[in-house]
């Protein structure tokens, strides 16, 4: 079971921001930026690159909820950074898709 699955079955505590019965989003223990929020889907999907054409639903459902919660954090007006990492050399730190919310500052281009 990973680190967000645990999450999500409440075994572990998180600063959860929004929750619906497809995703959950919460506060990142390790912020990157002065507002960092993952959002995850409930439905174990390891990375993107291992998400199946029956997904597209749930994707769709990840990304505009990510676009919601960003604008209930206030981060729609100055913007926003989504980011999904796939693999350890795209920066995947827990195998469990998940799309980071970064903002409340200007972000740097290229990120790494």
């Amino acid at each position: 079971m990973t680190l967000f699955e645990k999450i999500i079955a409440r075994e572990i505590p998180a600063d959860i921001v929004y929750e619906d019965d497809r995703v959950l989003a919460f506060k990142d223990i390790n912020p990157q930026a002065p507002v960092h929020v993952l959002v995850i889907p409930k439905q174990s999907i390891p990375r993107i690159a291992e998400a199946a054409d029956h997904d597209q639903d749930l994707l769709g459902h990840l990304l505009l909820k990510a676009r919601d919660v960003a604008g209930k954090l206030d981060l729609k007006e100055n913007g926003f950074r989504l980011v999904i990492n796939n693999g350890p050399d795209g920066g995947e730190s827990v195998p469990h898709l998940h799309c980071h919310i970064l903002g409340g500052r200007a972000l740097n281009w290229p990120p790494g």
